[in-house]
């Protein structure tokens, strides 16, 4: 299983389970949304499994579409299962656990074109092994995942980086320049991460655009996201990575295009890291 979509829309899954009841009531999606005041494209979210309902949301669709207590019964039980397949994932990726990592590894390697852009970290592609833990270690501070598995789980993180020498892959990575200024490392740390992305700017089918500070922006930043292909993309929240396909995808790929006219590339990027830098060696 690759996510909690997946879980949801597999054969005998709660997705296939609303539908075929919304279907056994003889409404259509529209209908179901108008009596239940939702969106039709809630509707659709939720029986293709790219949004898992609330325990409101499934107990008014089992209402208004009459369902069974047999039915009730079991549907309810599947949420209470998704829920809890949720949660572990969601510490999973918040940890970064090998198994986890693993399966980003087969989903960038599938990709061609690798797209990400971040508003205060630095890419994971690109972090260092210092930076890359102390992200790891944030997550067992805010999300109680297991401090023995850091040292592995930042391992993982690393091997995954093998990716950025296939030269048959374009990378494109967008940082705010706040990315370049927040500690969340030693100073000292932070100064090798940042020489790691001026390094990697000299590689010809990485781009990196950094947009700075002052510049005025055509849309506003709201998650770090990844993009892999056309086709998925995976943003990031305090609460976990949720995965978004075709037009839910297509809309944070034109997000990153306008975001990309913003930044600033090459001499004028690598400038800004260098002063960043500069910045750090006067206080360490």
């Amino acid at each position: 299983m690759d996510s909690i979509e997946d879980w949801l829309r597999r054969p005998g899954g709660l997705a296939g389970h609303l539908r075929e009841l919304r279907r056994g009531a003889r409404l259509t999606g529209s209908e179901l949304a108008r009596q239940l005041g939702w969106t039709q494209s809630k509707v659709s979210k939720i029986e293709t499994g790219k949004q898992m309902p609330t325990d409101e949301d499934l107990s008014d669709w089992l209402r208004t579409c009459g369902a069974t207590d047999a039915a009730k019964a079991t549907l309810t039980a599947l949420l209470a299962e998704a829920q809890g397949l949720h949660q572990e994932w969601r510490q999973q990726v918040r940890l970064g656990q090998s198994a986890i990592q693993r399966n980003y590894d087969q989903m960038v390697s599938r990709a061609s074109r690798i797209r990400n852009t971040e508003i205060v970290y630095i890419p994971g592609l690109l972090q260092t092994p210092s930076y890359a833990r102390s992200r790891i270690e944030e997550s067992v501070r805010l999300h109680g995942a297991d401090p023995n598995e850091v040292d592995s789980a930042t391992a993982q993180r690393m091997l995954r980086q093998q990716v950025l020498y296939d030269t048959s892959k374009k990378f494109e990575f967008l940082i705010f320049e706040a990315a370049l200024r927040v500690l969340l490392c030693s100073p000292m740390d932070m100064l090798a991460q940042l020489d790691r992305v001026l390094n990697i700017t000299d590689l010809s089918h990485i781009t990196l655009g950094v947009i700075p500070f002052g510049r005025q922006l055509s849309i506003a930043p709201q998650n770090s996201f990844l993009l892999l292909g056309d086709e998925l993309a995976i943003v990031e929240t305090f609460i976990g990575e949720y995965m978004f396909h075709g037009e839910e995808a297509a809309a944070y790929s034109a997000a990153m295009g306008q975001l990309a006219n913003d930044a600033a590339y090459d001499g004028e990027a690598r400038k800004l890291i260098g002063r960043a830098m500069a910045e750090l060696r006067s206080i360490t």
